[in-house]
């Protein structure tokens, strides 16, 4: 997992939330312990009011915990520790199970309702194409590392536009999945001079497409 870059930072924002839920969840044991207004002595008689105060609160324990623990997890994994560490104290049996967990409480990244298995079920899907993407890259290796030295080569853009310093950079990396996203970014800058250039970019990103679509179909075949 990547880490937060700096400024009040990620990293720090985490450590706050986390040690608030520790707080929290602490507060809470002792609060399920000796809740108030329930008398001291075992086998003392309780009354209704107290035992639905009691349900309330497990309740609202219930609705916090289930926020709390994918960010406590988030924390964990910030910290370096791993998804099979991560198991025992979960109470799953293995690194996958961990990590479905996780998908299956965090919430959605855009804000979407989809239920857990459907979030596992989405990440796996993204990271099959992922995986099917970066294959084709290297299959198709000369040929992108052709173009995106032809687009770094022009001394008439922008040089210190995002997506050619990025561009830049990539080139001088032995994996050639990593020029992808910074050549589709130059997309726009190649338009109003080089429109050819542009139109390999916007084929390039069709190939794109086309690759996760044919991994999404790998996954789930046609039943017809």
């Amino acid at each position: 997992m990547e880490h937060a870059q700096r400024s009040p930072s990620a990293a720090q924002v985490t450590a706050f939330d986390t040690g608030t839920a520790l707080r929290k969840i602490t507060q809470a044991m002792h609060a399920v312990q000796a809740p108030p207004d329930v008398p001291a002595q075992a086998g003392a008689a309780l009354n209704a009011n107290q035992v639905l105060a009691a349900l309330t609160l497990l309740r609202e324990l219930r609705t916090e915990i289930a926020g709390w623990e994918p960010e406590l997890i988030e924390a964990a994994r910030a910290l370096g520790t791993s998804w099979a560490d991560l198991a025992p104290a979960l109470g799953v049996a293995s690194r996958q199970a961990a990590e479905r967990r996780y998908l299956r409480l965090r919430p959605s990244p855009d804000g979407g309702v989809g239920t857990g298995d459907q979030r596992v079920a989405a990440e796996r899907d993204k990271r099959a194409g992922d995986k099917a993407v970066a294959v084709w890259a290297r299959d198709n290796a000369a040929g992108l590392r052709q173009l995106a030295g032809q687009i770094g080569a022009l001394t008439d853009l922008d040089s210190g536009a995002t997506g050619l310093s990025a561009l830049h950079d990539a080139l001088g990396r032995d994996d050639v999945a990593d020029l992808l996203a910074p050549l589709a970014d130059t997309r726009g800058l190649l338009q109003p001079g080089h429109p050819g250039l542009a139109e390999q970019v916007g084929q390039l990103g069709a190939s794109i497409a086309e690759v996760r679509a044919a991994s999404d179909r790998s996954r789930r075949p046609s039943s017809s």
